[in-house]
C-alpha cells in the first residue's frame, strides 16, 4: 500500500525537477511538511518528504526566477499529484490575513439583523412553506437568538404542510449548525449519525448526530421537503443538502452545488512570501462512505436557477396527490378486482410502499405498478399513465347481440359462417365473431343445417379464427358441444363476475338437434395476431380440453375481462379485471395470448394442417410400439407391462393433439413415461441417423497416460485430525484400474490408507463403468470373508448375477473398524450410486449430502418402429444383498441430509463430535 501511495508524490517531484530554477529547495521541503501535518488525506502523502529530499540530493534544484510562475508550477504539480483542485500555492508579498470575527461574538442587535437578512420564511398557497437560508447558523448563534428564531421561523414552518428549503444563495455558514437543522426535519425519538468530520491538524474525528431536543417545534420526519441548490451553494449548506438527500428526507432540485470543503486553511510556507491553501478537514458520510466535497451535491431534479421555485411547487403539487391516488386505487381494487382473496395483501402493499422518491406522475404510476405486480401476480391488473386525452372507445356488448327474429337470425348465420370441403376431405369452418344469444336453441338449429350437416363426414376439421376479433363468450359452449360426443356431458368453463358477484358454469349444450362432430376426429384451430377476445378463449379451451391442435400465430393477448378506471384529477388509470375465466380444471386464465401448438405464419396455417394431420394418422402406432418396447425391455417388468396402457389412455384423453412433429412427440413421450413410471432415467429422443452404441472395451492407458489420468481424476488431502479426503468424479472400468493399480496405490491410496477416518467425495461423480464396483468395495472389507454386495437382474437376458467382494487386492485394505463417510449430491448417478448404496446397505459408510439422481447401471437404445424416434430404456435392476429388494429409482437417500455444498463441513463436524465423545469416554 505504501508503494502505491508514493507513486503520485514521486510524479510531483519529477514534474518539479523538470523546471529549471535557482530558488531555494527548502521551499519545496517546507511545503511538503505543511501537507504532511495539515492535509486531510494523509494516507495519500506516504513517502513524499523522502522522495523530495532524494530528488534534491541528486542535484536537481528548482531554478525558476519568477516567483509567481514558480507558485503556478507548484500548484499544477501538487494538484496533479494528489488529484485535489483545492490545493493551491500562491506568491503574495503583501498578504494580510483577514480576521473574521466569530458570528456569535457580534452584538445581539447586529447579530439579529444579520440573521434576519439571512433566514426568511414565507407561506405559499396550499400551506407550502418557503424557507430561504443564505447562511447556516451555528449552534452558539442559534442558542443566542433561540427565542426569535423559534417564534418567527421554526414554529411557523412547523405548521406548514410541506416545505421548500432554498439554499441556492447559501455561501456561508458554520458546521455546528448542520446537526441542529437536520434535527428539525427528523422525529424526536430518532438519534441519527449524520456525518463524521476528520480534522488533520489535531488528528481527531468528530461524529455529528441529530439531537433529541431542539428550540421550537420540529417540522418532523414525514412531511415533504424540497431543497433548492445552485452552483453557488457551498460549504455547510452542501452538507445539509447531502445529508437530507441520503437520509431520503428531501428531494433536491436545481443545479449541482459548488463542491466546497469543511475547512480550508491558508498557511504560510516557512518565512517566505509563499502560501499554500490546504483542506485541513474532511467529511465522511456514514450512509454513503463518501462526501459532497469537491464534486458537490447532485440534484434529483435538474432545474436552472430561475425555474427552481416553480419546479419545486409543481413537484409538491404532484406529491400532494399521492395519498389520494393510493387510496383511490385501493378502493377500486377492493370493489372490482375478481381475485377477492388477493385484495387485502394488495391494499396493504400499496399503502405501505415508500414513495419518497416519486417526482412525477409517470414515476408514481410506474412505481405503484412495480409494487402491484409481485403481489397480484396478475398481468391484467395494471396502473398506467394516460399519454393523451383521447378516450378509448370500448365496444359495447350490443355489437355482438344476435337478433331474435328468425329471418334476421337466418341471414346472420348465412353471412357469418363460411363452410367448405377442402382436399383430403378436410372440413373448413370460418366465422369472424362470437355472437351473444338470447336464445341458443334457435341458433343451434340453424347451425346444425348450415354448418354441421355439410361437415359431418369429413376426416378432419379446420376452424379458422385468424380474422375473429372476439365477441361474447356465451356461444362458446354451443360450438364446443359439437366437438364432443353427444352421450357425455362436459363442463367447459366457468365465468366469475366480481361486480355481480356471481359465477356462471357452461356445460355441453343439452339440445343438440344435428349430428355432432364427435371427439375422435382431428380439429385444427387457426389463429393469428388478430385473433382476440372470445376467439382467444375458444383457442385456449381447445388446448385445455385436449380437443384439438392450435396452429398459427400467437393471439393478440387483449383478452383481459377488465375495465379501466380513471383516478380523479390525475392522468393515472388502473385497469382492473372484474371477470375471471376458469377452464374445465378450475384454473384461472390470465390472458396474455394463446401460444399455438405449431407456430407458423398465419397465411401458411392451412397448408400446415395437412402436414400435421398426416403426422397424427401414424401417431397411435408409434405410441403403441413405445409401450411394447417397455413391456419387453424395461428392467422393472411389472411397471413395463402397464406403460403401454397408460400411454394409450393418454392418447384417448386427447393429450397428444398438442403434438405436431417428432420433436414434440419425443418431449411428450418422455414426460409421460417419467410420470407413469416415476423413473427420470427414461428418455425418448429424435435422431435423424441411427445413434451409435459403444460396446468396445475401454482403452488401457500407457504408464505415462496413467500418471495424467490419476492426476486428473483423483484428488487427495489430509484434513485436521488425521482425516483422509478422497475425491473422484468418474467410475473407471476395472481393467483400467488394474492397469494403473500400482501407480494409483502409490500416488493416491498410500496417502490416505493410514488415516483415522476417511471422507470419500462423490458429489460430482455422475457414474461410468460398474465393473470396478466390486474392486473398490473390497478395499473397505476384511479379507477373511467374501461379502455379497448386490445382485443384478438383466431383463434382456432374464439372467441374475450376484456381485461379491474380491478375495485379493494389491495394497492394504482400509480397516473395517475405521469410519468412512461418503458425500453425495443430486448430480451423483449411475454406477457411483450403486457403490454408495452397497456401502450404505452393508453399514460400511455414513452417507452425507443430497439424494442422488437415480441413475441406471445399463440402458438399451431402441428404435420406435421405422421412425426417427429412439428410446433409452434401463434394462438392468439392482437388488439389495440384504433385503433382496430392488433399489429405489429415486436415488440413494443419505443418512444425513444437507445441501451438497455443506456436506464436507457436516462430515468434519460429525467426526469431531465422535472423537470428542470417545475422549470423554476415556
Amino acid at each position: 500500500m505504501k508503494t502505491f501511495a508514493m507513486a503520485p508524490l514521486l510524479l510531483l517531484v519529477l514534474f518539479l525537477n523538470t523546471v529549471s530554477s535557482t530558488f531555494q529547495p527548502a521551499l519545496v521541503l517546507e511545503m511538503a511538511k505543511i501537507l504532511l501535518d495539515n492535509y486531510c488525506f494523509p494516507e495519500n502523502l506516504v513517502g513524499m518528504q523522502e522522495a523530495i529530499q532524494q530528488a534534491i540530493n541528486s542535484g536537481e534544484i528548482l531554478q525558476i526566477s519568477d516567483k509567481k510562475t514558480l507558485a503556478a508550477v507548484l500548484t499544477a504539480g501538487v494538484q496533479g499529484a494528489l488529484n485535489d483542485p483545492r490545493l493551491t500555492v500562491s506568491y503574495e508579498p503583501n498578504y494580510v490575513p483577514a480576521m473574521q470575527p466569530a458570528l456569535s461574538s457580534l452584538p445581539k442587535d447586529q447579530l439579529s439583523r444579520l440573521v434576519r437578512n439571512s433566514v426568511k420564511l414565507d407561506i405559499f398557497d396550499n400551506n407550502v412553506g418557503y424557507l430561504r437560508m443564505d447562511r447556516i447558523i451555528g449552534k452558539e448563534t442559534l442558542a443566542k437568538l433561540g427565542s426569535r428564531l423559534r417564534d418567527n421561523i421554526w414554529d411557523k414552518a412547523a405548521e406548514t404542510s410541506s416545505l421548500i428549503l432554498d439554499l441556492r444563495y447559501s455561501t456561508a455558514g458554520e458546521l455546528s449548525g448542520v446537526p441542529v437543522l437536520i434535527s428539525y426535519f427528523s422525529d424526536p425519538e430518532s438519534h441519527i449519525h449524520i456525518d463524521t468530520v476528520y480534522d488533520r491538524p489535531s488528528n481527531t474525528s468528530r461524529e455529528l448526530w441529530t439531537g433529541s431536543s431542539v428550540r421550537g417545534r420540529r417540522f418532523g420526519g414525514t412531511k415533504d421537503v424540497i431543497i433548492l441548490i445552485s452552483r453557488r451553494t457551498v460549504g455547510a449548506a452542501e452538507a445539509v443538502a447531502y445529508i437530507l438527500k441520503n437520509l431520503k428526507r428531501s428531494i433536491i432540485v436545481g443545479e449541482t452545488s459548488a463542491g466546497g470543503s469543511i475547512r480550508v486553511q491558508k498557511i504560510r510556507i516557512a518565512q517566505t512570501e509563499f502560501y499554500i491553501t490546504v483542506p485541513v478537514a474532511r467529511s465522511i458520510s456514514p450512509i454513503t462512505g463518501q462526501s459532497w466535497e469537491v464534486h458537490g451535491v447532485s440534484p434529483v431534479v435538474n432545474a436552472n436557477n430561475k425555474e427552481a421555485v416553480a419546479k419545486a411547487k409543481s413537484l409538491l403539487a404532484i406529491r400532494r396527490t399521492i395519498p389520494k391516488v393510493v387510496q383511490s386505487i385501493c378502493d377500486i381494487i377492493g370493489r372490482f378486482y375478481a381475485f377477492t382473496d388477493r385484495v387485502p395483501s394488495i391494499q396493504q402493499r400499496l399503502q405501505s410502499t415508500d414513495l419518497f422518491s416519486v417526482i412525477s406522475k409517470e414515476d408514481l404510476a410506474a412505481r405503484l405498478n412495480t409494487e402491484l405486480q409481485p403481489v397480484s401476480e396478475d398481468p391484467r391488473l395494471i396502473i398506467q399513465l394516460v399519454q393523451d386525452n383521447t378516450d378509448e372507445v370500448e365496444e359495447g356488448p350490443e355489437l355482438y347481440d344476435a337478433p331474435d327474429q328468425l329471418e334476421l337470425l337466418k341471414e346472420l348465420v348465412n353471412t357469418m359462417f363460411k363452410v367448405e370441403i377442402l382436399s383430403h376431405n378436410t372440413g373448413y369452418l370460418r366465422f369472424d365473431k362470437f355472437v351473444k344469444l338470447s336464445t341458443l336453441a334457435q341458433l343451434e338449429g340453424l347451425m346444425a343445417k348450415k354448418v354441421w350437416e355439410p361437415l359431418k363426414y369429413t376426416n378432419n376439421l379446420i376452424i379458422d379464427l385468424r380474422f375473429n376479433t372476439g365477441g361474447s363468450s356465451t356461444s362458446l359452449s354451443l360450438i364446443l358441444s359439437y366437438l364432443q360426443d353427444r352421450s357425455e356431458k362436459h363442463h367447459f368453463f366457468t365465468i366469475y363476475d366480481r361486480v355481480q358477484n356471481v359465477s356462471m358454469e357452461y356445460f355441453t349444450f343439452p339440445e343438440i338437434t344435428g349430428t355432432t362432430y364427435g371427439s375422435k376426429r382431428g380439429v385444427y384451430v387457426l389463429t393469428s395476431y388478430h385473433t382476440a377476445g372470445a376467439a382467444e378463449e375458444f383457442a385456449y379451451l381447445i388446448q385445455s380440453l385436449h380437443r384439438g391442435t392450435v396452429i398459427g400465430e400467437i393471439t393478440s393477448g387483449n383478452l383481459m375481462h377488465s375495465k379501466a378506471f380513471p383516478i380523479e384529477r390525475t392522468d393515472i388509470i388502473i385497469t382492473v379485471p372484474f371477470i375471471n375465466f376458469l377452464d374445465n380444471d378450475g384454473e384461472c386464465w390470465l390472458g396474455g395470448g394463446v401460444v399455438p401448438d405449431a407456430i407458423v405464419l398465419a397465411e401458411e396455417a392451412v397448408d400446415q394442417v395437412n402436414e400435421i394431420a398426416e403426422f397424427h394418422q401414424g401417431l397411435r402406432a408409434l405410441i403403441e410400439r413405445t409401450g411394447e418396447l417397455f413391456e419387453k425391455y424395461y428392467a422393472i417388468h411389472e411397471v413395463g407391462l402397464k406403460v403401454g396402457k397408460e400411454l394409450l389412455d393418454k392418447w384417448d384423453e386427447g393429450l397428444y393433439w398438442s403434438v405436431v412433429d417428432y420433436e414434440s412427440l419425443a418431449a411428450q413421450l418422455t414426460a409421460d413415461l417419467q410420470e407413469t413410471t416415476g423413473d427420470n432415467r427414461l428418455h425418448v429422443f429424435h435422431c435423424s441417423v441411427e445413434p451409435e452404441t459403444h460396446h468396445d472395451a475401454p482403452k488401457i492407458p500407457t504408464a505415462e497416460e496413467a500418471g495424467y489420468m490419476i492426476e486428473a481424476l483423483f484428488k487427495t488431502e489430509l484434513l485436521p485430525g488425521n482425516v483422509g479426503y478422497l475425491r473422484f468424479d468418474m467410475m473407471a472400468d476395472v481393467e483400467v484400474l488394474k492397469a494403473i493399480g500400482p501407480q494409483l496405490i502409490k500416488l493416491v491410496w498410500s496417502k490416505i490408507v493410514h488415516t483415522n477416518s476417511l471422507i470419500i467425495d462423490m458429489r460430482y461423480n455422475t457414474g461410468g463403468y460398474s465393473t470396478a464396483i466390486p474392486l473398490l468395495c473390497t478395499y473397505f472389507f476384511d479379507a477373511k470373508t467374501v461379502h455379497h454386495l448386490y445382485t443384478v437382474f438383466d431383463q434382456t437376458t432374464n439372467n441374475t448375477t450376484e456381485v461379491t467382494t474380491l478375495p485379493k487386492v494389491i495394497g492394504q485394505r482400509y480397516r473395517p473398524a475405521k469410519d468412512v463417510f461418503i458425500l453425495t449430491s443430486h448430480m451423483t448417478g449411475s454406477a457411483a450410486e450403486v457403490f454408495i448404496q452397497v456401502m450404505k446397505d452393508l453399514k460400511r459408510a455414513t452417507i452425507i449430502g443430497e439424494a442422488t439422481i437415480g441413475g441406471s447401471l445399463s440402458s438399451g437404445t431402441y428404435q420406435i418402429k421405422e421412425s426417427v424416434l429412439y428410446t433409452s430404456i434401463p434394462n438392468q435392476v439392482v437388488l439389495s444383498a440384504i433385503t433382496g429388494k430392488m433399489w429405489s429409482i429415486s436415488g440413494v437417500e443419505p443418512h444425513v441430509s444437507v445441501q451438497a455444498s455443506d456436506a464436507l463441513s457436516a462430515a468434519q463436524r460429525i467426526i469431531a463430535a465422535k472423537l470428542l465423545r470417545r475422549d470423554q469416554g476415556k
